[in-house]
């Protein structure tokens, strides 16, 4: 084992610690602060030195406990963590936005207007989350993926039915049932994947899945499709999604919204390309990329809540990521990695800034907004830049990262490929259109334009009546604490990052896609690692 490589377990580690610590100080709120800051912080730190090994030494492979081979040649065992280009920037971006996250929630005050939600389990809780997390970016083994899976949802599941209302129950179940569905198609991946190779290392994997019948071996990476793409939302998977996240609290809504489902598109990635490369799914992917950028916008045209149009938004533009892994090429699955990166940040964010507009003017249906830019201009440039982002706007990250997966799609040159390019130029328009509705309705026009009385004008499937009537009874409505504004302006600056430094992050985005596509590189660190 290198030095280098006993990094690579604390992502995980450090967060687990930090949840223990405070958990036994849950009588004492700012040291529960304190743990949690310090430990994310720390995360902050240690991801990004892995992400400077890596791009200097290559892939990274750790197998904890120090077993090695198996004396029955099923390759490692135990748990084997691997780091390498794709997996250290995926951490280094869901790391930054796990604080930013963590910090809003503590100038929110992690309450959001219900003096008897349970505060003192939501920093543990998150902490658990964050090693899930980092877990699922490190995972060497389709088992220990499905571990960290598991623990993505029992965290989630706290953190959503937080407050305990009628209402995040009811979604809590119901999104309960639906991660629980994919796990279960996931395990039974797994063991039939297990039984066709007698090894879950993916390395090994990566070996003995050459020996399959191709006809198994498309069936087997159908499986772990389907279970990934519920994961990642992808349609027709997807439906489960603009029902779950909007009835969070923001700080929830922006984490689920801008990691858990690039999990779910990491593990896609790894699956096409380490295990599965010549499965023949591609052109169903392409199919599924071009209907879940339509279907999602489609939706979020439809939506007059802010959070149900930005979560439509977030299925339409998985879209891009599995297009861009549907390609099969380097320039396609460079675009989708520099794409994954520039989304986490801009949803998370988006997602933030509904928070504030909930907290400046008490709801976040369009139907019950307006004024907002005359009212607080701080916060209507807050909005506008990450959604003219989000839309595609040169020079903004979204616009190179789309013009990268164009660029593929052409490169590609197949009818399908063409229809994707006419596809996500539609969406992206489409996009746009739907930002802007936002910023019409919500900012511009005067709030004495705004319907009134909406409780009774409105049904309830198209505005959660509950939920913006509970808003509007808060006694901080009318108040943006420096602490939620000073997290949200640092997102939309990391975002800019992506434009300001394009071509170095292009450049490594290219880096990881080659290095991501050259399995032997990947095979050689991890059982290299594990020999004698």
């Amino acid at each position: 084992m290198n030095a280098p490589a006993v990094l690579t377990p604390l992502p995980v580690l450090i967060p687990m610690l930090g949840a223990a610590g405070t958990m036994f100080a849950g009588r004492q709120p700012r040291l529960q602060r304190v743990i949690t800051l310090g430990a994310l912080g720390a995360v902050v730190v240690v991801c990004a030195a892995l992400l400077y090994l890596t791009d200097h030494r290559g892939t990274m492979a750790l197998h904890v406990g120090g077993w090695g081979e198996s004396m029955l040649g099923m390759g490692p065992l135990g748990i084997t963590l691997v780091v390498d280009r794709l997996s250290a920037l995926m951490m280094v971006v869901s790391s930054i936005v796990l604080l930013a996250v963590v910090l809003f929630a503590i100038g929110q005050g992690i309450r959001d207007g219900d003096e008897r939600q349970p505060v003192s389990i939501f920093l543990p809780t998150y902490l658990v989350l964050s090693a899930g997390v980092c877990g699922a970016f490190l995972a060497g083994d389709l088992f220990n993926l499905y571990v960290c899976f598991e623990v993505l949802l029992a965290a989630s599941f706290v953190l959503l039915t937080i407050g305990a209302s009628t209402e995040r129950v009811r979604v809590g179940i119901y999104y309960v049932m639906v991660s629980m569905v994919s796990s279960l198609i996931f395990l039974i991946g797994i063991a039939l994947v297990y039984a066709a190779t007698g090894t879950l290392n993916m390395a090994e994997l990566a070996i003995r899945l050459n020996s399959v019948e191709p006809g198994t071996r498309s069936a087997l990476f159908a499986v772990l499709l389907v279970a990934f793409g519920v994961k990642a939302a992808v349609f027709p998977l997807s439906m489960w999604l603009p029902e779950s996240y909007p009835t969070a609290p923001a700080p929830v809504t922006a984490v689920f919204a801008g990691l858990l489902t690039k999990v779910g598109v990491y593990a896609i990635i790894r699956a096409h390309t380490l295990l599965f490369p010549a499965a023949g799914l591609d052109r169903m992917l392409m199919v599924a990329a071009l209907l879940t950028m339509l279907v999602g916008i489609l939706g979020a045209i439809a939506q007059t809540d802010i959070k149900r149009l930005l979560s439509f938004t977030l299925v339409s533009h998985i879209g891009y990521m599995v297009f861009g892994v549907s390609l099969a090429s380097q320039l396609g699955l460079s675009g989708a990695i520099y794409y994954v990166a520039h989304h986490i940040l801009v949803q998370t964010t988006l997602f933030l800034v509904v928070g504030l507009i909930e907290r400046q003017a008490g709801a976040s249906s369009l139907l019950r907004l307006g004024g907002l830019a005359a009212a607080s201009p701080l916060l209507a440039f807050i909005f506008v830049v990450p959604a003219l982002n989000l839309g595609g706007i040169p020079p903004f990250s979204g616009f190179i990262g789309k013009i990268a997966l164009m660029e593929a799609g052409a490169q590609d040159g197949s009818a399908l490929a063409w229809t994707l390019v006419g596809g996500s130029v539609l969406t992206s328009l489409l996009t746009l259109y739907v930002v802007s509705r936002v910023w019409t309705l919500a900012f511009w026009r005067p709030r004495a334009d705004a319907p009134e009385d909406l409780a009774s004008a409105v049904p309830s499937a198209l505005l959660d009546d509950t939920r913006d009537i509970a808003v509007l009874e808060r006694e901080d409505v009318g108040r943006m604490p420096v602490g939620m504004l000073a997290p949200t302006g640092a997102l939309i600056a990391v975002g800019l990052v992506l434009t300001v430094a394009a071509g170095p992050i292009i450049s490594y985005t290219d880096r990881a896609a080659a290095e991501v596509m050259d399995r032997d590189r990947y095979i050689s660190a991890v059982l290299s690692e594990a020999g004698p």
